[in-house]
């Protein structure tokens, strides 16, 4: 178990560094007049007039980190953090229905356990044994569901500003399709 713990929290502190380093940032700069002149030692970018650029730089809408907190804190909350609002009933009847299994079993464990105490017997001991590893599984249930929500909350920030509108068409022309179908005669 305190290895298992160990690889947990290694992954975590990985996870956490993955999440501040930016992978690419913009290059273009974009001035606010529309009358262009390049400069041949200004490298990718544009120049005009010799005015301040635009920042173009890509900000988040939504933070990953905070979006993870909320839900680290409170299951469910960072989805509603991201807007995604079909997710926490997902997440707390999931997670419900498991707490409610691993609740129930780990009474049968212990009423078992406490007639194998009074009564010794193999049966005992195997049904003890059982409802000990089904009890122990929905822990484990538990726990992957709560790092998936977690992790869930961190790809919900990220894809926030991701566009998933249905005009996926260049500049707003349309795009001719090419189809086709296979027909077998039977």
């Amino acid at each position: 178990m305190r290895r298992v713990c160990q690889r947990l929290f290694v992954f975590g502190q990985l996870f956490l560094w993955l999440s501040l380093v930016n992978a690419q940032t913009d290059s273009t700069i974009i001035y606010p007049d529309t009358s262009i002149t390049t400069d041949p030692e200004a490298k990718d970018s544009l120049i005009v007039n010799n005015q301040k650029p635009v920042d173009t730089t890509f900000h988040l809408s939504k933070s990953p980190l905070l979006a993870m907190g909320l839900s680290a804190a409170v299951p469910g909350l960072g989805q509603i953090y991201n807007e995604n609002y079909w997710k926490p009933p997902i997440i707390w009847a999931v997670g419900g229905y498991w707490i409610y299994q691993w609740l129930d079993l780990n009474k049968s464990y212990k009423d078992f356990r406490d007639k194998n105490a009074l009564n010794p017997s193999d049966q005992y001991v195997r049904l003890r044994d059982f409802y000990h590893d089904e009890r122990d599984k929905f822990a484990w249930f538990l726990g992957v569901l709560y790092v998936l929500n977690i992790v869930d909350a961190y790809a919900g920030a990220h894809l926030y500003d991701f566009d998933v509108s249905p005009d996926l068409t260049h500049n707003g022309r349309i795009v001719p399709r090419v189809t086709a179908s296979v027909r077998f005669p039977f």
